[in-house]
């Protein structure tokens, strides 16, 4: 296979392909091949964006249909039937049975551009500018979205401070739970604790670049009920947790929370074609103007077609319920994983088809990762020194390459710890 155009005139900056030292030439459901014909099962899945697989059937056959009859491919934010179907679409199979109303909010097409509108807006709806992030989460690269975010290995590269948010540990870090929040609560209550109310707290319900750190909802409803009694605007961020990840269509479903801004992105389009969208409560929304956060790539036309499809996934249980079986499976995995290694105190953590395996040491991750690959398997360590083997499939993953995966993923760790690890 020839690398070598890759290596003589593409960035630097390149990661993913380090990982995986090939060239892929296509992909189905939950496979990638290479061009030597090397088949891998994929549990990577895009970093989060190929929920229903790679050139999923339903929303491909949507695509040509659209392409072939002229569709309307771009559109800024102006009205085209396509964008039509997916707002109606969304609000039927997702928002109405909810009983939400909050108004769809499109911009450019990445999850971090989807922060950077949700933290514009907060600051201008409350007239305030410090946002309260918490650790081990992750929000994007761009400067805004940077400055919530927790990890300094993606910190480092801003260049110039990464101001206005305030940090606080998550439930699981240390001094965490709802005691810090009841600390933070009692300093903005003293006139002399030199802090100022914030303008929003942005939180994960399940943290997935920092670890795989699933907050109960105890400690979110903790977290909502501060924002309110303070004044702040609660911002979840489901870009990666949504669309289906944990079992249902927002990881927050079933919990009783009420969030004035949901950030979406990656699964939403569907197919891999890129969309993000914010869900804005009709009053936070009004504070926008016309044109007030633009982007010239907001009005993806094969996104829309994509998304639209993908949605008809959540008009009933199938697929959610198939979503809790293979979870449960892949959790059962790596706790057997564990219990086999208990003498290195590795910890399984996980919602749905988000699971993780925390086996303490990065280097280790790393290599188990390299052997996955070795082994036909694509995998992503993530969290504190990409600790954290993370498995996040496809949903409609058939159980044959699910068990199979799991079978390469637990043959390669036991290489690894064989080796002396």
């Amino acid at each position: 296979m020839d690398m070598s155009p890759f290596e003589q005139w593409e960035s630097e900056i390149r990661g993913y392909c380090r990982a995986y030292p090939t060239v892929f030439s296509h992909a189905s459901g939950s496979r990638q091949v290479s061009e030597d014909g090397t088949s891998y099962i994929d549990f990577f899945a895009g970093a989060g964006v190929l929920n229903f697989g790679h050139n999923n059937p339903r929303m491909k056959k949507a695509m040509i249909a659209f392409l072939e009859g002229d569709g309307i491919a771009h559109s800024l934010d102006t009205y085209t039937t396509t964008k039509r179907d997916f707002v109606t679409r969304f609000h039927d199979v997702i928002l109405a049975p909810r009983g939400m109303d909050h108004k769809m909010q499109f911009m450019g097409p990445t999850g971090a551009n989807a922060v950077e509108a949700s933290l514009k807006l907060a600051r201008l709806a409350t007239g305030r500018q410090e946002v309260v992030a918490f650790s081990h989460g992750f929000h994007g690269m761009t400067l805004g979205a940077l400055a919530v975010t927790a990890n300094d290995a993606f910190r480092k590269w801003a260049g110039v401070p990464l101001d206005h948010v305030l940090r606080l540990p998550n439930e699981f870090a240390p001094g965490g739970g709802t005691a810090s929040l009841d600390a933070y609560r009692e300093a903005l209550a003293d006139a002399s604790s030199g802090l100022r109310p914030p303008a929003a707290f942005i939180v994960e319900t399940v943290q997935a670049e920092g670890g795989v750190w699933v907050h109960s909802k105890e400690w979110l409803h903790a977290v909502q009920q501060l924002a309110r009694d303070v004044g702040a605007l609660f911002i979840i961020d489901d870009i990666q947790a949504g669309s289906g990840r944990t079992g249902s269509y927002f990881s927050f479903d079933g919990m009783g929370l009420d969030p004035d801004i949901i950030t979406l992105a990656k699964g939403l389009g569907g197919y891999g074609t890129p969309i993000a969208m914010n869900l804005n409560k009709p009053e936070v929304d009004a504070h926008w103007s016309p044109g007030a956060h633009t982007g010239t790539f907001r009005g993806q036309g094969l996104s829309f077609v994509a998304g639209t499809a993908a949605l008809d996934y959540f008009t009933d249980d199938e697929l959610m319920g198939q979503v809790a079986v293979k979870g449960a499976r892949m959790a059962e995995k790596l706790q057997a994983i564990a219990a086999a290694n208990s003498s290195r105190g590795w910890e399984v953590r996980g919602k749905g088809m988000m699971q993780g395996l925390d086996v303490v040491d990065g280097s280790f991750a790393k290599r188990v990762q390299t052997e996955a690959f070795e082994n036909g398997l694509l995998i992503g360590p993530c969290g504190t020194d990409g600790r954290v083997v993370k498995l996040i499939p496809p949903l409609t993953t058939p159980d044959e390459d699910l068990d199979e995966g799991l079978a390469i993923l637990e043959r390669a760790i036991a290489a690894v710890a064989e080796g002396g690890a």
